[in-house]
């Protein structure tokens, strides 16, 4: 009887014991735990954390309602995450616990990831992207900045399909021998006029077709209109974007756009920075001390880039009867590198102004 009391107290104490060095042995590991790579998807999160050596101290897999609860219960450290679908999202959730969320783009984390496609993988491949020095972090987005985003997102939508709508019935009217010319204004006014004319030889099955195409062409102008006057109202409540609008080539939805990308500015060191971040800069190809420069990288917001080129033709074309010094060094270079090299110059220029706009907190002065 007493020998098993003994073996029993012995027995407690081993487990007590057991308890307390797990217990240690976690608490040292939090201790150490420094920097998490996070990758996020729609339901399962894989997650890795690191000692300040770089050392894999912690690996979990979490459901997406665990993961708030997790990282609550975490010391602060620097957490890593791919710039993509809801990582803005999930940036300022983990920034509200306390942790210092960075952003990486996803091409400069691909050079970590070792071995084949895996989850875990991935997540080791931020953990160790977000700890090199030279590294390069996008800036967590506000959600202001994601609204007007947006917005933008579904006006470049219906523009896209107002476009489509637009070849497509030129392509079909081409069948039948009608050639209209470019341009969604053309398919706008011939295409009533095709409908309702009793002379042509459409048939009255494809005449109700048409009327249907341009009943989608009035839908989507509507839409289009609509989103255009709240991008309109947003620059008018907005101090800086009404600023960006004394830049040259910015109107209100450029000026729109343009600030949900750059936001106060403090993320770019310098206008080349903006620059580069929308593929606006050329590509190299060097080796061996030769420098060789090639096209555009067309990096970044594709659509904003879009729109920048689009303001620097408006202003290229009027640049020839002004004379500041912005309108002077555009019209040398249309005339040395020729107009399309000359509208990309300008759109980079623009894009460094706006930029200078914005970080400044100035107008743009003509000189």
């Amino acid at each position: 009887m007493v020998s098993s009391l003994l073996m029993h107290r012995h027995s407690v104490c081993q487990d007590g014991e057991s308890e307390y060095n797990h217990l240690a042995q976690k608490g040292a590991t939090m201790k150490a735990l420094t920097t998490i790579g996070l990758d996020v998807a729609k339901h399962t999160f894989q997650v890795v954390g690191c000692d300040e050596r770089g050392h894999e101290v912690r690996r979990k897999v979490l459901r997406r309602g665990q993961v708030r609860a997790y990282f609550a219960n975490l010391p602060a450290c620097v957490v890593g995450l791919e710039a993509c679908a809801s990582a803005h999202f999930w940036a300022r959730a983990l920034q509200q616990l306390g942790h210092e969320v960075r952003l990486l783009p996803p091409q400069h984390v691909k050079a970590y990831v070792r071995g084949n496609k895996t989850d875990s993988h991935d997540a080791r491949a931020i953990a160790e992207a977000v700890r090199r020095p030279d590294m390069r972090f996008v800036v967590v987005k506000t959600p202001a900045q994601q609204d007007v985003q947006a917005l933008y997102r579904l006006r470049a939508a219906r523009v896209a399909e107002r476009t489509a709508l637009c070849n497509q019935v030129r392509g079909l009217l081409a069948e039948y021998g009608i050639v209209l010319a470019q341009g969604v204004g053309t398919v706008r006014r011939r295409l009533p006029e095709l409908v309702e004319a009793g002379s042509t030889e459409l048939s009255e099955f494809l005449r109700m077709l048409l009327r249907e195409c341009a009943e989608q062409l009035r839908e989507l102008d509507t839409h289009i209109a609509g989103y255009t006057r709240v991008l309109e109202a947003h620059a008018r409540r907005h101090e800086a974007v009404q600023r960006l609008q004394t830049v040259p080539g910015f109107g209100p939805v450029v000026a729109s756009v343009f600030h949900a990308f750059v936001g106060t500015g403090q993320a770019f060191r310098r206008g080349r920075d903006v620059a580069a971040a929308l593929g606006l800069v050329p590509k190299q190809h060097s080796s061996g001390g030769k420098t060789v420069l090639l096209g555009i990288s067309k990096r970044g917001d594709r659509y904003l880039r879009s729109l920048l080129v689009h303001g620097a033709r408006a202003v290229l074309r009027r640049a020839a009867h002004r004379d500041d010094r912005l309108s002077r060094w555009v019209t040398r270079l249309q005339a040395t590198r020729g107009t399309n090299k000359a509208t990309v110059a300008l759109a980079n220029k623009l894009a460094r102004i706006g930029w200078a706009v914005v970080r400044g907190e100035t107008q743009y002065r003509v000189a």
